[in-house]
């Protein structure tokens, strides 16, 4: 009267399915550096936390009596787990299997992942190594006809960016749907070496469009760093689950909780002195903000996206008090930290990010304004910058200006919503206006520099004289900007702003107005 045969039944197959490609595609695949698709669930969650659903889905063959003689695991892993305690949903590829290709049966499970992260309102991480998508052609022969595509789970993929937070880590060589599972998401990181990401891959480009590229010049790490495509790098796989651990941590479990608050050992009301002298005197000298970052933040808090794209926008992840933000800051370094059409889509991107998840804004400003000149045209920049500035204006989520040195033009009017209450605080080091005096005196006082004996002598005067009006304090006597401040100050003055801001957050929990995209 036991079920005991069954179960025993049961655990045979789930040996099968852990047996995965067998053991010489197993080798084959560990011999380019890489774990096994187990081996990486297990290296990503806590410990004995994976609960694992279709365990034994895949292809069996059956004799005459119809006993199971052979059988072929689906190549797509997914279930539950914790990470840092916090429960998950990971869905991975098994390249093992038919190349992580939808040949070995991938649909059903892949879309039962999406739909698991949605309905249970949890994290969704994905493991990306194959194609994930329409199989090879020999697929079609054993079909008998061809089909019109349809993206497994899409609408939840799209549903799921508006709801729960989506990490995806890029960790072989990922084409088609698969390049596009790992841009969906809100965080993106490749492995450095082993992984590549294509819309299509070497033998594909070179039919199509004549290019002859091996899979790492087409799609490696050299292509992809600052292709806006993927958010970070990392140099190993332990390292990508790292980093795709820390992203999480920031992040509430979806949008209808808060993000989680940890205590904190770093003094609220620390006082850097270095912040004296982090801005040059010399305006045209540029300084290292990510120096800067820790003298404000929680000193070991700072997380970085994307730092290759859009170099002179600096946008990551921080804490005050314990408390997760988001901030934008400039990076002088490149381009003098101008607003290029590249950096204004990682503000985009990075604003709705927070406005999706109730994160907020802590905003750093040292912006000359958008990239001028005929590349700069030739991209669309003014359009690119208008969008950036919408996100800006249409956020909901507490955000807070602190001016460094420069606002200047329609990029810099735009860092933050002078409509709204504009919290903001400007360093001594302030300055600002609708373009820099020393090329607006040119501009302005053209004919009477044309006319004059002694052009050099009339523009010092000019330039002296626009000097004193410039003067931060002369604005802040007429209410132009709300508060100076002595750099030293900002941290306390942060951490008292965040703890307003996560009080109003409840009030803000639940979807967004309009859903973030990738």
């Amino acid at each position: 009267m036991s079920w005991k045969r069954e179960l025993e039944e049961l655990e045979r197959r789930k040996e099968l399915a852990r047996q995965m490609g067998g053991f010489e595609r197993i080798e084959r695949h560990r011999s380019k550096g890489k774990y096994t698709v187990r081996e990486r669930i297990d290296r990503l969650l806590d410990e004995n936390t994976f609960h694992e659903a279709g365990a034994i889905a895949g292809r069996g063959v059956y004799d005459e009596d119809g006993q199971l003689v052979d059988f072929t695991p689906g190549n797509f892993l997914t279930g539950t787990g914790r990470v840092n305690g916090r429960k998950v949903v990971v869905g991975a590829d098994d390249f093992t299997v038919r190349g992580g290709a939808s040949d070995g049966a991938v649909r059903g499970k892949q879309e039962y992942a999406e739909r698991m992260a949605h309905d249970l309102q949890l994290p969704m991480i994905r493991l990306v190594d194959g194609t994930g998508g329409g199989g090879s052609v020999k697929q079609l022969e054993e079909m008998g006809h061809t089909y019109v595509p349809v993206n497994p789970a899409w609408d939840y993929v799209v549903k799921n960016m508006g709801t729960v937070p989506v990490v995806s880590a890029c960790l072989g060589s990922v084409a088609g749907l698969g390049a596009a599972r790992v841009t969906a998401s809100h965080f993106s990181v490749m492995v450095a070496e082993t992984a590549q990401l294509f819309v299509a891959g070497p033998p594909v480009v070179k039919y199509g469009v004549g290019e002859d590229l091996t899979k790492e010049q087409l799609g490696g790490v050299k292509v992809h760093r600052s292709s806006g495509a993927i958010d970070n790098v990392a140099s190993s796989e332990d390292e990508a689950f790292e980093q795709m651990k820390a992203f999480l941590s920031y992040l509430p479990p979806n949008v209808w909780e808060l993000p989680p608050v940890q205590k904190s050992n770093d003094d609220r009301y620390r006082k850097e002195e270095r912040l004296l002298e982090a801005i040059p005197r010399n305006r045209r000298r540029p300084y290292k903000i990510r120096e800067i970052l820790p003298l404000i933040f929680d000193q070991t808090s700072i997380f970085e996206i994307g730092r290759y794209y859009g170099g002179g926008t600096v946008t990551g992840l921080a804490r005050l008090d314990g408390h997760p933000v988001g901030f934008l800051a400039p990076d002088p370094f490149v381009g003098g930290g101008g607003l290029t059409a590249e950096s204004c889509e990682k503000i985009e991107r990075f604003v709705d990010l927070c406005e999706t998840f109730h994160l907020p804004i802590v905003n750093l400003v040292d912006q000359p304004g958008m990239a001028i000149g005929l590349g700069a045209e030739k991209k669309g920049t003014i359009r690119k910058g208008v969008r950036a500035i919408a996100a800006i204006y249409q956020a909901t989520v507490p955000m807070i200006e602190i001016i460094l040195r420069r606002v200047f033009g329609v990029g810099g009017a735009g860092m933050s919503n002078g409509h709204g209450l504009n919290l903001r605080y400007a360093w001594p080091s302030g300055d600002w206006g609708s373009l820099p005096i020393e090329g607006g005196i040119q501009v302005a006082y053209r004919r009477q520099l044309e006319e004059s004996e002694n052009p050099q002598q009339l523009l010092e005067e000019l330039t002296a004289k626009m000097e004193q009006i410039r003067s931060p304090l002369l604005t802040a006597e007429a209410f132009g900007i709300e508060e100076i401040i002595d750099p030293r100050e900002t941290r306390p003055l942060l951490c008292e702003w965040v703890d307003d801001a996560y009080r109003l957050l409840p009030q803000q929990l639940g979807r967004t107005s309009h859903t973030m995209r990738p």
